[in-house]
């Protein structure tokens, strides 16, 4: 089985998910840390089952600090670098709650996982080049083959091999292709926090309490030939 290879600047870890009973994708929290708790407990998640997050756990919602010391101080769970932590970094946004600490811990987390043929970043791959040519904004921003919002989006013509989980983008339902699965389905908007089952090939999804920001119905991404296998 080969390792996907990426830039030297590009931090990528690589795991023996053998070693876990069930194995979880969650897509983006955005601070929604009891919808969250929620999510887990449906899952009925153990300390033998590993949690993997793409990205954006941080920002928008009510409680970054809650979700970041949750998911710091749980062993089976790991994350990737998404371009909301990255603003963190580079300066551009802030969350008070959120301490230096909290940030080098951020700083060291990896910018793609992968295992099985299988590989989580947080906004997506570009099908034109080779992983090796991806920098650190190709795998947490890109989107679009042209620009934007506009279509055709990368999941619509990437033919693997690896099949790619990803969230960064608000979704109306999951993305769900042969090599491609999108898991931000807008918590923090009001819609859901979706986990997909990766030993067992289906989506649990809870829905928020609350709204917390509102979204423009033109600004849904609403996935074309999806399949869902519901809880």
């Amino acid at each position: 089985m080969t390792e996907p290879q990426f830039a030297a600047a590009v931090e990528h870890e690589h795991l023996d998910v053998s070693e876990w009973d069930d194995v979880y994708v969650v897509g983006d929290v955005h601070g929604c840390r009891a919808d969250l708790e929620r999510l887990l407990r449906k899952l009925e998640v153990t300390d033998d089952d590993l949690v993997a997050f793409v990205g954006d756990l941080v920002r928008k919602g009510p409680d970054s600090k809650g979700v970041l010391d949750l998911v710091r101080e749980s062993a089976n769970m790991v994350t990737v670098r998404g371009n909301n932590e990255e603003k963190l970094l580079r300066g551009s946004k802030s969350v008070a709650s959120l301490t230096d600490d909290d940030l080098d811990w951020i700083a060291d987390r990896p910018v793609a996982l992968s295992w099985e043929d299988t590989l989580v970043v947080h906004g997506g791959v570009d099908p034109r080049k080779s992983l090796a040519d991806h920098d650190v904004d190709d795998l947490q921003n890109f989107r679009s083959l042209s620009s934007g919002y506009e279509r055709p989006f990368w999941w619509e013509v990437y033919e693997g091999p690896d099949r790619v989980f990803f969230g960064h983008t608000p979704l109306a339902a999951p993305v769900v292709r042969e090599h491609a699965v999108g898991l931000d389905t807008g918590c923090v908007y009001g819609n859901e926090l979706t986990a997909y089952d990766w030993r067992n090939d289906e989506f649990v999804t809870v829905c928020p309490e609350e709204t917390v920001q509102s979204r423009k119905e033109s600004k849904w991404v609403r996935p074309q030939q999806t399949t869902i296998a519901a809880d």
